[in-house]
């Protein structure tokens, strides 16, 4: 029996399902990989296709079984189209060999010119390395890079738990409105993300991706670092460096969908559909104009595979957050789906190649990088989706706890915490499934995108612009700024067994996210961090950001994430206490906009005294200076231990055991 049927017996009904996704697995990964193999020898395409040194010259082979012809043109032949034939070999590949170490140079630009049975189209080849788009006419090229061997110096890389990620974006992380590069980024936002307490970069739109504006969720070239930041060196050493600080980097992957256009990007190829999509409806995603990938040929598994390896290897990424599990993993791609039953998993609907492929991706992972981690976006809630393999789960470490920043938007819509309903507040923070890991956040890139807000600016509204002032006080600030403190410290504390923060989010960065395009007259006004509103000593964003810091010290410092869930210690919904216990320590949370306690009883466990070690009140973090350290002696009370501690309006106060 399965471990995934042991944690979750209800789904004894469906265990025959369980089996069949098992057995599936089983049956694709013997397809891939013979006798003797293992996963990492059948995903290597990238060292075989693409541009190759060898025999004193280069080789360029492509993968088109479908094509009637490939050529190879650009600076090298001065873009004379059919002057370089490649020859058709086994298998649907080509290959050229152009003769001379300077048949090709850094820098040089190269197309493929693609025949097919009914039009000759000009291609990006497939495993592209590097592209770059011509300022003048926006053309995309392929581009030869040889920047020469990166030395790297990470060997004894080891990064310390619990998982604590700044999700951040390369472009928009600058304050200049520009796009900013991996160079800035290194110099200026790593020891940033080190001071704040994060211990995980999690990097997006790393892949290349023709419009700037997809958030990089819209892949073109699956093999290529994205130019517009700098080349694929400076990219690598923004991760050597991260390593140098003791900070993981994961990698935001896109492998649940690919971006439609022919010129840049990898669909049609071949001239077909299915060289990598579905045919017909299934290959189109509704929602978000992409085309979707078969998880059902060898040749599309062996490609994402292979990319996999080339990311880990080439680039040394300490693993993935894959993107767009919940639209990979159900022929609807779950839009609309009220996951309210496990029928819902186990059906017609669910799609066995997809989650063959997580599996064997998972695998192959650990194969490489045992170390790495591997975070699962998947709003479905798929059970068994961060259990190994073995136990009849998909292979993740953790899945996304996408309904904590659902919970706090709709919250901080209310004009009063008393509508707030503290039970429903903790059941989500505690809503998750046996044996599976959680990250939590309050809120993401996806909450703060143009037509939405950050949860500060629900909060705040535009008195954002005018009173954030270290030296104002008033009723709108003084609760916009509690509450976010409030929500972060129990979402962090209860909602997970990882934390992630968006880049900015932290000191409460204010307005929305909105990239240059033609409708804002393409301004770099809202793509940008204002960090010199977290440095500047007269405003609250400072204090807000040092909350963040200090509050990541708490969760370090004996590693709370260790107990996997918290132990409820009351919960009062008509006055909004909620109070918990994790790892030793206490949290105590007072959402009543108006209502202080001066004797509030809350039940201990043992005879050990209480001390407080942290408040959201405390002035050094914007708050109104109403709580002081103090220690809190147990008596017995109804034949058990309880302590009286004194909390303020909406304020949250720790206490440690000691």
């Amino acid at each position: 029996m399965y471990r995934v049927l042991e944690l979750n017996p209800y789904l004894y009904p469906y265990a025959d399902y369980i089996e069949r996704r098992v057995t599936f697995y089983r049956e694709t990964r013997r397809k891939l990989v013979a006798d003797g193999e293992r996963l990492s020898d059948i995903a290597n395409l990238h060292k075989y296709y693409g541009f190759h040194r060898g025999d004193g010259g280069w080789y360029y082979r492509e993968w088109a079984p479908a094509a009637e012809q490939i050529y190879l043109m650009g600076d090298f032949n001065r873009w004379h189209k059919t002057s370089h034939p490649l020859t058709r070999l086994a298998d649907g590949s080509w290959e050229i060999f152009l003769k001379g170490e300077n048949a090709l140079w850094h820098g040089c630009k190269v197309k493929a010119v693609v025949e097919t049975s009914y039009d000759r189209k000009e291609r990006l080849p497939i495993f592209t390395r590097y592209a770059t788009q011509d300022p003048n006419n926006l053309v995309w090229c392929a581009e030869i890079c040889e920047e020469g061997d990166f030395e790297w110096t990470d060997e004894k890389f080891k990064c310390e738990e619990p998982l604590l990620i700044y999700e951040a974006h390369t472009g928009m992380a600058q304050e200049e409105g520009k796009v900013g590069s991996y160079a800035e980024f290194t110099e200026n936002i790593l020891p940033r993300i080190k001071k704040a307490g994060y211990n995980t970069l999690q990097l997006m739109a790393v892949m290349e991706h023709p419009y700037y504006g997809s958030f990089g969720y819209q892949v073109s070239n699956f093999f290529a670092s994205s130019s517009r930041f700098g080349t694929p060196n400076e990219l690598k050493n923004l991760i050597n460096t991260a390593h140098e600080m003791g900070i993981r980097v994961l990698l935001d992957l896109v492998h649940s969908h690919a971006v439609k256009n022919h010129a840049e990007g990898i669909n049609m190829f071949d001239g077909t559909v299915w060289q990598f999509f579905h045919d017909g409806m299934k290959g189109e995603h509704p929602a978000w104009d992409t085309k979707c990938f078969d998880y059902g040929r060898e040749g599309v598994l062996r490609f994402l595979l292979s990319n996999l390896k080339y990311w880990l290897e080439e680039f040394h990424f300490d693993g993935f957050r894959f993107d767009g599990i919940t639209s990979m993993i159900y022929h609807d791609h779950g839009l609309g789906v009220n996951f309210n039953s496990p029928d819902k998993y186990f059906s017609e609907n669910t799609h066995d190649e997809a989650v063959a492929y997580l599996q064997i991706a998972n695998e192959l992972i650990r194969e490489i990088k045992p170390n790495a981690i591997t975070v699962a976006e998947d709003m479905s809630g798929m059970p068994g989706m961060c259990l190994p393999i073995e136990d009849g789960g998909i292979g993740f470490d953790y899945r996304l706890g996408m309904g904590c920043p659902d919970l706090w938007i709709k919250l901080a819509g209310e004009r009063s915490c008393l509508r707030w309903d503290m039970e429903k507040i903790w059941t989500e923070m505690t809503l998750r499934r046996k044996g599976e890991k959680t990250v939590s956040y309050v809120e993401s890139h996806d909450q703060a995108l143009v037509g939405d807000q950050t949860m500060m600016f629900r909060l705040a509204g535009p008195k954002m612009y005018t009173d954030m002032s270290a030296e104002i006080h008033n009723r709108v600030i003084d609760r916009a700024i509690a509450l976010h403190k409030m929500t972060r410290l129990l979402t962090a504390a209860a909602g997970g067994e990882g934390y992630l923060n968006f880049m900015g989010n932290e000191f409460g960065h204010p307005e929305w996210i909105d990239f240059p395009r033609k409708e804002n007259k393409y301004s770099y006004q809202y793509c940008r961090r204002q960090w010199s509103l977290r440095d500047n000593p007269f405003l609250k964003y400072k204090r807000l950001g040092e909350f963040d810091e200090d509050m990541l010290g708490i969760l370090k410092e004996d590693d709370i994430f260790e107990q996997f869930l918290p132990e409820l210690s009351r919960l009062d919904d008509e006055q909004k206490i909620l109070a918990f216990s994790r790892k030793g320590y206490l949290f105590v949370f007072n959402f009543h906009p108006f209502f202080s306690h001066e004797m509030l009883t809350l039940p201990v466990g043992g005879k050990k005294s209480y001390r407080t070690v942290f408040s959201t009140d405390d002035e050094k973090y914007g708050g109104l200076g109403r709580t002081a350290s103090a220690t809190y002696v147990p008596k017995k009370e109804n034949g058990g231990n309880c302590i009286e501690i004194a909390i303020p309006t909406q304020t949250a106060i720790v206490l440690k055991a000691e």
